[in-house]
């Protein structure tokens, strides 16, 4: 309604119209921490495998390692070490795509570490890396940036290095934006520059819109 306290809100205070869509962006609110599962045995699963017993090495092709609901795939792992879960870095490559919690993690490269066998992280690289996930009230957040860190003991996913998220409507960009997707939100984070005149600051885009909540068509650039 073109009355409504929210409308006359951004009508009146802009600041207070970014504020609410930040908050709107932010997600308010929270899920309950994801039950462990019962059986957090890990498998992988490769069509050819290369072992170097004399240095302890292995390499896998088109593997997929899962645990829980947690499922990892891509076209080679290179073990070092050997195949222990207790402390050990697995570097995967090739259409590296991850599942976990409802969310998507794709990208070219990832390693992914083992503590007291259980998949502790997955830090995965592109150009970019690219994060979704389907949320709860119906709607996809997106995320890109160079380097994603995903913790699965905290269920946050952190973007660093051109760091991008959107909630399907609004967008939020900066040095580090950590999503977290057990509660659906997330935040940013600054990090000091060392380059003159950079502060490092998050921008938040809030696209223009029409009456009844669609997005304005965009203006036409005039031409001299």
């Amino acid at each position: 309604m073109a009355n409504s306290p929210e409308n006359k809100a951004r009508s009146t205070n802009p600041c207070l119209a970014a504020s609410i869509a930040l908050a709107m962006l932010l997600g308010t609110r929270a899920w309950a921490a994801a039950t462990p599962c019962v059986n957090q045995e890990i498998v992988v699963e490769n069509k050819t495998m290369e072992v170097d017993y004399r240095n302890n090495n292995a390499v896998l092709h088109d593997v997929v390692i899962t645990q829980c609901d947690m499922r990892i795939q891509a076209a080679e792992a290179r073990v070092t070490g050997g195949l222990d879960f207790e402390n050990s870095h697995w570097t995967i490559s090739g259409d590296v795509r991850i599942t976990a919690e409802g969310g998507k993690l794709q990208s070219d490269k990832a390693v992914v570490s083992f503590r007291n066998n259980v998949i502790s992280q997955a830090t995965i690289t592109g150009a970019p890396a690219r994060f979704e996930q389907q949320r709860d009230d119906g709607g996809t957040s997106h995320g890109r940036a160079n380097t994603i860190d995903y913790e699965t003991g905290s269920g946050t996913v952190s973007l660093t290095k051109d760091a991008w998220l959107s909630d399907g409507r609004n967008e939020l960009s900066g040095p580090q934006l950590v999503y977290n997707i057990r509660t659906q939100s997330f935040v940013g984070q600054a990090r000091p520059s060392s380059e003159p005149g950079n502060d490092r600051r998050f921008r938040l885009v809030i696209p223009q819109r029409e009456p009844g909540g669609k997005a304005a068509p965009p203006k036409e650039e005039k031409k001299p």
